[in-house]
């Protein structure tokens, strides 16, 4: 498990994108004795260190365990460079959401945020008391500072709550601090006053059909048929994931039913989806790109 590995600093708009860039041009960027990582970027020491953190977090980079701790390319981040590397398209966004989501060991806060909290209406000290009971029941030897998790908590509602909808009279809504997750509209402000938040249900038609399948089929694994209950409710599928409840969650499904890659199956009550097609987690994500582009 790992907390405030972001040093206070959510995602910028145009973060990811830059990182990439220099990833590719050179994969020891973070690392480097002939050249100054942050002369580089042109971010400060800590930005550096989260930016670094970030390009992991979400799926795009990976680094060796042990040796020289260079950067590469994960197959997701070489698809998202490649095709859309300034992070416009919402699939590629929700791409990253999934993977910074589904991610127990990195970016522990985001995971049982998305997957483990239950509550859909919740304040900072709700938020925290459930993480420290869970990070109790997983690891008891555990003792994470109240800090620590007090920073999570913010840098997960500035990850997803638009600044300009904090403070709307500092903030204009074209300011590029905010960070790009914030545009899928996961978690919105339910009292200022009372500095509370809800999770919110994302627009079905605004999940591509071929993102919502990649996340199924990389939990699916050799499993063709899925019942609707565990795409709805288990730990980083796309009820979860993409905060859905059941009726959005069917018109996503019906939505792949259309492109001809499941088959839904609701009849004697069954409530399954059918695989139809072997196709990977990476199959998904290149279709994905292939449509958009044709």
């Amino acid at each position: 498990m790992k907390f405030r590995a972001h040093d206070t600093f959510f995602i910028r708009k145009g973060w990811l994108s830059k990182g990439m860039k220099y990833v590719n041009a050179k994969e020891d960027i973070f690392i480097a004795k002939d050249e100054n990582p942050m002369d580089v970027l042109g971010i400060g020491a800590n930005m550096v260190k989260a930016l670094r953190y970030w390009l992991q977090a979400v799926g795009l980079t990976e680094e060796p365990t042990s040796g020289r701790r260079i950067q590469h390319f994960t197959p997701l981040g070489n698809s998202i460079f490649n095709n859309d590397r300034y992070i416009e398209e919402s699939g590629t966004v929700y791409l990253l959401q999934y993977r910074l989501a589904c991610n127990r060991e990195d970016a522990t806060a985001w995971y049982y945020f998305f997957n483990e909290f239950n509550m859909s209406e919740f304040g900072r000290d709700d938020f925290v008391t459930s993480l420290q009971n869970f990070i109790r029941m997983v690891d008891s030897s555990e003792n994470i500072a109240i800090r620590s998790l007090n920073d999570d908590f913010t840098c997960i509602i500035n990850t997803y709550v638009p600044r300009y909808k904090t403070n709307p009279n500092r903030v204009s809504p074209e300011s590029n601090i905010d960070c790009p997750l914030g545009e899928l509209g996961l978690v919105d402000i339910l009292s200022k006053e009372r500095k509370t938040y809800r999770k919110s249900i994302p627009v079905a038609s605004s999940i591509n059909p071929w993102i919502a399948l990649a996340v199924i089929a990389d939990r699916a694994g050799a499993q063709k048929e899925i019942s609707l209950n565990e795409l709805l409710t288990a730990p980083c599928n796309i009820g979860r994931v993409f905060n859905l409840d059941a009726i959005t969650m069917l018109d996503v499904l019906y939505q792949i039913e259309r492109i001809g890659e499941v088959k839904i199956n609701r009849t004697a009550g069954l409530d399954v989806v059918r695989l139809i097609n072997d196709r990977t987690f990476q199959d998904c994500v290149e279709a994905y790109y292939a449509s958009i582009n044709e």
